[in-house]
């Protein structure tokens, strides 16, 4: 399969609707994002450099394989990916591994344009199997977990995270925070809770428009201390 990789950008939208349809197939309602938000990613990424957002599609003979979202959130040297979504209709070893590691390098490379001589760590978010009813989604919710193990990534047990509502009038919602040592260096929790707090202001804050209370809020349900947050 040769795949061609392609960013949807403020001037290069022609995959937009497409994927978006792969998107809404993949995620029920209350755990979606409005397609406004990637809209917002695109426009705040045009103006706040160092830190960037990317858009990654996957294409073969124009029908869209795969998609994949990330920040790189410049101030702790960190990439975060917000969604990663493989086409159910192509049957292609590998096609989620590719995607993934394609977005990583895109992420790698705004590193290193931020100046550093590589990116340090890559975080995710998942859900809990508290989350799933269904056999079939308890089933599914593994296998996410072990694709995300499987590309070395390992799951912050240390922190109780959640993500802020995405939604208005809604609670924090309880997930499991992912992370991707990029070097051999290991992560301090100081680092990490750092590293939550620049994910909560420039994805949550500052593209997603949530109210600083909320998110304060959600900090401190997680044990991370106000002292230091600039938002």
């Amino acid at each position: 399969m040769a795949i061609e990789w392609i960013e949807i950008t403020k001037n290069s939208t022609k995959y937009f609707d497409e994927v978006m349809k792969l998107y809404e197939q993949s995620f029920p309602l209350e755990v979606r994002e409005s397609q406004d938000i990637f809209h917002r990613s695109i426009r705040y990424s045009e103006s706040s450099f160092p830190n960037t957002f990317r858009f990654l599609v996957g294409i073969e003979d124009e029908k869209v394989l795969s998609f994949a979202t990330g920040h790189f959130l410049a101030s702790v040297n960190a990439g975060f990916v917000v969604y990663i979504v493989t086409n159910p209709s192509i049957r292609s070893s590998g096609l989620g591994s590719k995607t993934l590691h394609k977005l990583e390098e895109l992420l790698n490379a705004d590193a290193i344009n931020a100046g550093y001589e590589n990116i340090d760590k890559i975080l995710l978010e998942t859900e809990i199997k508290e989350m799933v009813h269904t056999e079939k989604e308890k089933e599914e919710c593994g296998k996410r977990e072990k694709f995300f193990k499987r590309n070395g990534y390992f799951h912050l047990s240390s922190i109780d995270y959640r993500q802020p509502p995405l939604h208005k009038e809604e609670q924090s919602v309880p997930l499991k925070l992912f992370v991707k040592k990029c070097n051999a260096e290991d992560i301090s929790y100081d680092r990490l809770q750092q590293a939550i707090v620049a994910l909560y202001q420039e994805k949550y804050f500052h593209v997603n428009g949530i109210k600083r209370m909320v998110l304060h809020n959600c900090l401190r349900e997680m044990g991370i201390e106000e002292r230091g947050i600039t938002f």
